[in-house]
């Protein structure tokens, strides 16, 4: 039985390490924070997850999918809610087509408790890497004393973060490519609580948004009746959060842009100077293994979180990674190669699409001519599902791959355009009408 150590015991950690106990092999995870199952997650970094198809097939797969799933809140659409306090409703899909918000602790918890049932894992918490070899598969780690071990694997899968240790250590060698790219806005969380015997503020089926151009407020439900805020603003500027220095400031700029909802943030103040402010970076490289490593999930790809599928695409990688095994187990080189070659393209795709969605989610979905163009499309959707699929379909509630779904939509986007240009949007009901421009646009 080879010895497999999973450095980083997060989402995308916990899950890999349940799929390679279930191939049999001896598995020891390490996490540098405490175990998370007796200690509360620090406030302010806990943004809501959009669970979909991709991570729900994963979940599936281990048997974890009915559990999640019923302690998430289904999302069929957006509520956008403009600066007048008017609220419009943008499905996400067809009838009966959802996300769901889950909770980051919880499901990690859940995969936690999974992983600890089965006899061949062994968890390590307290236990930050600092330095790892390559080619001979050891790892060193500091507990939280500051007393140093090493452990030794037959493979090491590096799923810790963005922030890699492991992938620092593959940084030095020859040909690794890597970039990381910080966005000028980062994030702050706020909550809005529940209601009398724990009653929703707001609509608890929606995502929420209050786009503002070049910057949004988003909130997801909880079950407990709140909804978790996140606020997506610039850094620094004279309209950022460096500009906000105190309570009067806050205020002003709540009652300017987010009137509606300022009286359901009720310790706003607290919740702003309280919490830190996040940064949102896109990191890319490759290769992603070397010798006797690999690097799975954020690790190799964190992206930034306004498509929902930063989670899901990293279980992803976990699906892919096991079929890998499946077909080349044991020859690890071949394994690694094919694994990589699988998923960088469709990580790269889905980096260059939640970039995009920043725009469309703070710039475009209160814009008139975009919500004609959405209408179009949904209308496509509804009119021939067989023959037309949004981008968002293909990302959210599918298992096609993301490169496959940015290309697509390009030629979507492009389709629909050419409806409107030449006026035809009394006639996409006419087979006879639509189908020339499906077989030229359609792939």
């Amino acid at each position: 039985m080879e010895k497999i150590a999973i450095v980083g015991g997060g989402l995308s950690g916990s899950l890999l390490s349940v799929y390679m106990a279930k191939r049999g092999f001896d598995v020891h995870m390490f996490e540098k924070r405490p175990d998370m199952r007796s200690n509360r997650i620090a406030a302010g970094r806990s943004i809501n997850l959009a669970l979909s198809e991709r991570g729900i097939n994963a979940l599936k797969k281990v048997g974890l999918d009915q559990q999640v799933l019923a302690t998430g809140i289904p999302m069929s659409g957006r509520m956008i809610h403009d600066i007048k306090g008017n609220q419009s409703y943008q499905p996400y899909g067809k009838e009966g087509q959802a996300i769901y918000s889950v909770s980051r602790g919880l499901l990690n918890i859940k995969l936690l408790e999974l992983a600890d049932e089965m006899p061949n894992i062994q968890l390590y918490f307290n236990s930050n890497c600092v330095d790892a070899d390559l080619k001979e598969g050891k790892v060193w780690f500091k507990d939280e004393n500051g007393e140093k071990s090493e452990f030794k694997a037959d493979r090491v899968l590096g799923t810790d973060g963005a922030f890699s240790a492991i992938r620092y250590e593959m940084q030095t060698t020859a040909r690794f490519n890597y970039s990381q790219d910080y966005l000028e806005h980062g994030y702050k969380e706020l909550t809005i609580p529940a209601g009398p015997n724990g009653s929703f503020a707001l609509d608890k089926n929606c995502l929420h948004i209050w786009p503002r151009e070049s910057f949004m407020l988003i909130a997801l439900p909880n079950l407990d009746g709140t909804f978790t805020c996140t606020l997506f603003f610039q850094l620094d500027g004279p309209l950022s959060f460096d500009s906000i220095k105190n309570t009067s400031d806050l205020d002003v700029f709540f009652n300017t842009w987010f009137a509606d909802v300022k009286p359901l943030i009720t310790d706003l103040h607290t919740d702003f100077f309280s919490n830190p402010t996040g940064l949102l970076c896109t990191v890319r490289c490759f290769p992603w293994s070397y010798e006797k490593m690999a690097l799975v999930g954020d690790a190799a790809h964190a992206v930034v979180p306004f498509y929902g599928q930063g989670m899901n695409c990293s279980f992803e990688d976990c699906v892919v990674f096991d079929e890998m095994l499946e077909k080349h187990y044991p020859q690890w080189d071949t394994l690694y190669k094919a694994y990589e070659k699988s998923r960088k393209p469709n990580a790269d795709a889905i980096a260059n699409l939640a970039l995009q969605n920043f725009v469309e989610m703070r710039d475009l979905v209160g814009d008139a001519d975009f919500l004609h163009f959405k209408h179009i499309e949904h209308e496509l959707t509804e009119i021939y599902p067989g023959k037309f699929r949004s981008q968002y379909e293909l990302v959210t509630f599918s298992n096609e791959p993301y490169q496959y779904a940015l290309e697509q939509g390009a030629r979507n986007s492009e389709l629909v355009k050419r409806i409107i240009r030449d006026n035809l949007e009394d006639k996409i009901h006419d087979l006879n009408v639509m189908q020339p421009l499906f077989d030229e646009y359609i792939k």
